[in-house]
């Protein structure tokens, strides 16, 4: 996948928006003002194509444990946040874009009731 189709793919999400909060490299994804993907500009320039992703704490072991380019989040919580290596060419599309989605649902998931009602009508 390029950055291109993810950059596609995250904006079709209901609610999410693309920013630079921390600087003009890390492109973020954020859903109601919170933060589901980043991915660093220069980082994919230079051919280390990576994403950093929200996951359940449960799931982010299962994921680093069957797949060697799941680990834990660069310079985010460990527990919360992995970075896929793309380059590494272990991951397939299909299952980038369903946590690119588990990444989103966990946002939406943290979000008060009342925030959660408002945003899914």
């Amino acid at each position: 996948m390029n950055i291109e189709q993810i950059r596609d793919y995250c904006l079709a999400k209901k609610g999410t928006i693309e920013d630079f909060p921390f600087d003009e490299d890390t492109l973020v994804f954020k859903v109601l003002g919170k933060m589901f993907a980043l991915v660093s500009l220069k980082k994919w320039e230079a051919g280390e194509t990576t994403i950093n992703l929200k996951a359940d704490p449960e799931y982010s072991e299962e994921l680093r444990a069957d797949y060697n380019s799941i680990r834990p989040g660069f310079h985010m919580s460990k527990k919360h946040w992995n970075t896929l290596y793309l380059h590494e060419g272990e991951l397939q599309p299909k299952l980038i874009l369903e946590l690119i989605d588990h990444s989103y649902a966990m946002v939406i998931k943290g979000m008060t009731k009342k925030m959660r009602e408002t945003f899914l009508s």
